[in-house]
Formats: C-alpha cells, structure tokens, sequence
C-alpha cells in the first residue's frame, strides 16, 4: 500500500540508507517499524538538501507495510538507486522500484519469489558494481545471487552460528562475513566457496568488516573486541594475513561504514558516539560525541557525493551530520587551479624571454658581400646549436 498523503502518527526509525540519483541528486530512505495501533510499520523517501545538509519534515512519499510482513530490519539500495531490498523482521525480503521525478516519486513493490520466506536476514547488500546481492540471516545461513537473474551463487545454511556483518571487496570478488560467535570468513564471490577463515587469538572477537574501497590500499578492516577493549585490525587481502591493529573508538562499535571513494572510515557505538577516521594515516578526524545518546546506532552510512553521515537509532531517528573532515575539491575549483597555473606559466615564459640572450634579441648584423665560408651546419638559420629551445 502506498501513501502519498500528509503527516500521520509515526513509529521508531529502525533503518535507513542513502540513495544516488541522477545528477548527484541524494535521496534518503527510512524504515519505521509499527507502534501499537496507532501507526504501522513504513518505508518513508525524503529528499536531501546539501545547503543546509538536512531533511524536510516531509517524505516525498511512503510505502506502509501488512502487518503480517513485520517491521524493517535493514536496507539495501542498488547502486543505480533504482531498486531497494528491505528485509523485514517476518522473515522475507521485499524489493521495490524507484520511479518518478521528485515531484512524483513512488515506491513499486515487485515480486521476487527468491527472497520469499528466506526467514530473518540481519543483513544484505549488493557488490559495488550491483552485480551481486548477499543476505545474511540471523540462523546463520549465507546466501550469494546474481543481480537481477537471481541465479544462486552460494547457498550455505551453516556458514555462521548467527551472521553479524558482512562486505562486498570493491572489485566484487570477494566477500567478508562475520559471525557472533566472534569468526570471520572470506567467499569467493564468483565460485561461491569459502576461501578462508580470519586468524584471531582465542580470546578476540571479530564482529564487524569493511573493505578499502579506494582501488589502491587491499586492505579488510574489520573491529575487534577482547574484553572491554575495543580495537580496528587491518588485513592485507593479498595474504590474509593481519598486518596491524589501532583503537579508534573508545566504545564498543556497534556499526562501521567505508566512504564511496574509500578515503574515511566511520564507526558507531552502541551508546551513540561516532569516531570518523582517515584511512591514510588511520588517525582519528572528527570525534562525535553523544550523537544519539545512551543509544546503539543501527545506521551509518556516507553520503554518496557529500562528506555528510546518516545515522538512526531507534531513540533518536534520523540524524544527518557533516564531520569535520578535509573538504574536498569542486569541479570549479579545479579548473580555476588549472587556469592559473597556465596564467603563470605564461608569465615565468614571457620574463624568461625578455631576459635572456635569444638569437632573437641579437642585433640585425649588416650584410656581407665578402665574408668567410660558413659550413653547411652553420646554414641552419638558428647557429650551430639548433633552434633555440624556447
């Protein structure tokens, strides 16, 4: 059912991503779950405006759920940002389209058999190229397809005790999942068969993973936990082999998120706060403090062409935040660089020029009727160095 109206009684955010339009347009999906009788459960679109990098009161539109369906668990949006999965808390996945303009843009639910009764998934998401779609469920089976085919790749009912995380490399071809029980395994995506299992001290937990996405650093990140201790181990996928860890949150991370262009790293704990990270040097950039205080944060995600964070807790909703981070270059400024370091370059020339001892600047010899004999090197016209290098 579809609801294009005016504002009613709303139930908790449980979920939420980014969506990339044409045109570097932003839009931002929201999952509600239901409250009581007096609202039901809910995807909600919003527009986003990176002026005041916020969101209107309004949805563009809502999608409201059967109440036999249940409530959002987690969202995934195909990078074209035509198509988003939702997987519910009654044990299926539901896809809809995107269609419309911003003045008219609606929700489409399709029908996808596959993801029918596939019972609980804690998390899904699609390969950066959206070829691929994962689920993890919370029985711990791990299911690969092919997007949209839905040919199965990977169909594994004991992959984990209870899949926690999981993470596209940036090429497609791996897949990292984790586990509650504190395991890591590595698929490889193509030939959907394990390919390892992450090195830990018996005493470390491994519960979160995200791939560099920078296409330079083969990194896997992934947050550890060892007593109260909460630390980020990196390891180089060429090996699997971990090559180092740092504490980057001083809490316990409840969630972590990778930047499009693999140049941050953000991670939310589960009493609010959020640490933003540089992955060049792996120091901490901006630390936020109490974002959604005394509450887990269920989502972070960059903004796809803006350095701003989505984050929801079931507390607080929604929250768009702009870290304090290095700003990065606009298309204009650019070109502006470019076009003055032409301008300079034009001036360093013309100096250069005016001063030095070119053939060009000699003074107009008289002719000679009688001179000496000048060899055929010397008939160049530019002396008997060659053309002045200019």
């Amino acid at each position: 059912m579809e609801n294009d109206g005016g504002e009613s009684l709303q139930g908790p955010v449980t979920c939420g991503a980014w969506i990339r339009r044409p045109e570097k347009r932003n839009l931002v999906v929201l999952g509600r779950s239901r409250r009581g009788n007096s609202c039901s459960s809910m995807l909600e679109i919003f527009s986003f405006d990176p002026n005041t990098t916020s969101l209107p009161s309004s949805p563009l539109t809502t999608f409201v759920l059967e109440e036999v369906e249940g409530d959002p668990v987690a969202i995934a949006v195909h990078p074209s940002g035509d198509d988003i999965v939702c997987s519910l808390s009654k044990g299926s996945c539901k896809i809809f389209e995107l269609s419309g303009g911003e003045m008219g843009i609606k929700l489409l639910a399709k029908e996808l058999p596959s993801l029918h009764d596939v019972g609980p998934q804690r998390c899904i998401a699609f390969s950066v190229d959206g070829s691929r779609f994962a689920s993890g469920g919370e029985n711990g089976h791990l299911r690969i397809w092919e997007w949209p085919t839905m040919r199965v790749i990977l169909d594994e009912p004991r992959a984990h005790k209870s899949v926690r995380d999981m993470d596209f490399s940036l090429d497609s071809e791996f897949l990292a999942s984790t586990s509650t029980d504190g395991s890591a395994r590595i698929w490889k995506v193509e030939d959907g068969v394990p390919l390892t299992t992450l090195s830990r001290n018996g005493d470390e937990k491994i519960e979160l993973c995200r791939f560099s996405k920078d296409g330079t650093k083969p990194f896997l990140f992934c947050t550890l936990q060892k007593g109260d201790k909460a630390t980020v181990g990196v390891w180089d996928i060429s090996t699997w082999n971990r090559i180092g860890y740092k504490r980057l949150l001083r809490k316990v991370a409840s969630i972590m998120s990778m930047s499009l262009d693999g140049k941050y790293l953000a991670l939310g704990s589960k009493d609010g706060d959020v640490s933003v990270v540089s992955i060049k040097k792996m120091d901490i950039l901006h630390y936020i403090k109490r974002l959604h205080l005394g509450t887990n944060i269920a989502t972070l995600e960059f903004c796809p062409t803006e350095r701003v964070l989505l984050t929801t807790s079931v507390e607080w909703g929604a929250v768009i935040t702009k870290p304090n981070v290095p700003a990065d270059w606009k298309e204009w400024q650019i070109y502006l660089l470019l076009f003055g370091l032409f301008l300079a370059s034009a001036v360093v020339f013309y100096i250069f020029f005016e001063n030095s001892d070119s053939f060009w600047n000699f003074p107009t010899a008289r002719p000679r009727i009688l001179g000496d004999y000048q060899s055929s090197d010397d008939q160049n016209g530019f002396g008997p160095f060659g053309p002045v290098d200019m």
